[in-house]
């Protein structure tokens, strides 16, 4: 079989990939067969599927009975399976979440409840046939490396079946497990909360629905998203919520321009290439502003833009809540006594009844041997955010370890398709003292606190563009100016949509142009339940207005790939 090498092109070089094979992807020799897939969550789907277009052998062990992961809702606490609460949407749109190759059905919402998700999932399970690849109810106990490691690459990996235990031996493990794994309980952090206070506490991981909170005094712990959603939810039906709030935090709407979803608007190309080009404070500026001309958040203690420290959550009720008065804003808890939660700013709320924590998610991999799982504590000591450098063999990827700016399904799905490609001998890793010199420059200097996620999130376009040139399947915006215009513009000005990295490379999808091209369409097909004439139509002056700004674009575009500035995109939306 001939082989080729992938490109790995300057992840900031938006228009104009490079034509060569850098020093830094040469070929480390790796060519596997059977892979093993742990989890048969988004990212283990992915994969399974991305080993079958390789040729590849996958088998995925699921410890639940069925696909999804956290995406599965179940009400029980078995296992400790995490899973969402009943009322969960997605945080990014389906045109900017789906798989490259299988778009959302038109006739779908752009925000997904847990339900319809799954139900996508289900349908690219069944089209691309890979229930057959699944093993379910089956708990992978170990992988440990074969004696031989160091020149077959092999694992053993041993796995449970209602009791029964079995070893099997793969060239391959592709880990999939995610980072919503352990729940984060940062009790030493909360003087008194178990030694002083008499009512209940617990971890979001354990809340389902609003019911048995029904008339109560509630402190939410933590304002990221999960804290957010479980306040405006609570305070429907709790006697009063309070939100206890760390740092400082921007509240934006999914809604955006127009009415269209934030993600399709904000993450785009143009947007990258501005974020790169103009300094990082006037981008801060420009972007509290945006924020701010919704509400002002330092009225509501939410945010100031002196801020150097901050994160932004996705929540059109919080502000309402929070002017209603049903949800009240409070600073970092001191303490608790019997009854209450003291405040860092001297105040007291009385009589609190249960204590939710919000307070995120830590991960492990407790299956991997230890001198494995010693070799990195975060996901910055990964390679590309997959592989332990250290290794002998290539042959252990970590799939979907990674919060992006958008959406963690297409990043796991480009992760997954780099991934297979090197196992299956088309695409190549450099020398292991490349991959630590890069992973040391993207080390953090010291360890973060699991439940500041900070560590895990990087810029989703220019993530997925580093592992997509790696791959050899990230688009050239300045050929596709020269041979189809049309297409040009809408993946320059436009969306990020995952469909562009089906247009070149291994895995091109033919329908990839046309589903760019009428991706505005299917957002707004479900919103045409009743149909109102509206003769006024701007796209003729859209059009014109890139035609015009393209060039510049073009001639700055030279300065991207010249001097390269990686770094966390203010446009993106957080992941779902």
């Amino acid at each position: 079989m001939g082989r080729k090498t992938g490109l790995c092109a300057n992840p900031w070089a938006i228009l104009f990939p490079v034509a060569h094979t850098p020093a830094h992807c040469l070929l480390r020799d790796s060519m596997v067969q059977r892979v093993a897939v742990i989890g048969a969550g988004v990212s283990g789907l992915a994969s399974v599927k991305c080993c079958l277009d390789e040729g590849l052998e996958p088998t995925c062990f699921e410890r639940s009975e069925d696909i999804g992961g956290v995406w599965c809702y179940t009400d029980s606490m078995d296992g400790k399976r995490v899973s969402v609460y009943r009322s969960v949407i997605t945080n990014t749109s389906k045109e900017m979440s789906c798989f490259s190759d299988f778009p959302c059905p038109e006739d779908f919402p752009s925000f997904l409840p847990h339900g319809l998700l799954l139900e996508y999932l289900r349908m690219y399970t069944q089209h691309f046939k890979l229930l057959r690849h699944i093993r379910f109810k089956t708990t992978a106990l170990s992988v440990r490396k074969r004696p031989d490691f160091a020149t077959s690459g092999q694992w053993e990996v041993v796995i449970e079946t209602n009791g029964i235990r079995e070893s099997h031996i793969f060239d391959a493990v592709m880990v999939c497990t995610g980072h919503y794994q352990e729940p984060y309980l940062p009790l030493a952090s909360f003087p008194g909360i178990d030694t002083r206070f008499k009512g209940q506490y617990l971890h979001s991981q354990e809340y389902k629905d609003m019911e048995a909170f029904r008339g109560k005094r509630v402190l939410v712990v933590g304002i990221g998203n999960t804290g957010g959603d479980l306040s405006v939810e609570l305070s429907r039906v709790a006697a009063k919520v309070f939100l206890s709030a760390k740092s400082s935090t921007w509240v934006f709407s999914r809604v955006s321009d127009h009415g269209f979803p934030f993600d399709m608007v904000n993450t785009t190309r143009l947007n990258n290439f501005l974020n790169w080009l103009l300094p990082s404070a006037l981008m801060k500026r420009i972007m509290f502003r945006k924020f701010n001309s919704w509400f002002n958040h330092a009225n509501y203690g939410l945010a100031s833009t002196k801020s150097s420290n901050f994160k932004i959550i996705i929540n059109e009720e919080l502000p309402f809540c929070l002017l209603s008065g049903t949800v009240v804003l409070k600073p970092e808890v001191k303490e608790f006594t019997e009854s209450s939660a003291v405040f860092e700013d001297g105040t007291t709320e009385e009589n609190i009844d249960v204590v939710l924590f919000a307070t995120g998610y830590s991960f492990s991999f407790p299956f991997l041997e230890e001198s494995v799982r010693s070799l990195f504590d975060d996901n910055r000591s990964l390679y590309k955010r997959i592989f332990p450098p250290q290794l002998e063999k290539p042959t252990l990827a970590i799939i979907g370890l990674v919060q992006l700016t958008g959406s963690v399904m297409v990043g796991a799905e480009m992760q997954a398709r780099w991934v297979t490609g090197i196992f299956a001998g088309w695409n190549k890793l450099p020398p292991a003292s490349r991959m630590m010199a890069d992973v040391l420059k993207t080390k953090p200097p010291a360890k973060r606190n699991p439940s500041e996620r900070e560590n895990l999130k990087i810029s989703f376009i220019s993530y997925t563009d580093e592992i997509a040139s790696c791959a050899g399947v990230k688009p050239n915006v300045l050929r596709l100016l020269l041979t189809d215009p049309r297409l040009a513009l809408a993946i320059f000005f436009g969306p990020c949509t995952p469909y562009q990295y089906r247009l070149v490379g291994r895995g091109k999808w033919s329908g990839a142009r046309d589903a760019i091209l009428t991706q505005w369409q299917r957002t707004l097909k479900p919103l045409r339940t009743r149909v109102v004439d509206d003769p006024s139509n701007g796209s003729d002056g859209w059009c014109w207005m890139c035609l015009l700004a393209l060039p510049v674009a073009l001639m700055a575009g030279f300065l991207l790939s010249k001097y390269p500035r990686l770094g966390w995109s203010p446009w993106a939306g957080p992941q779902l």
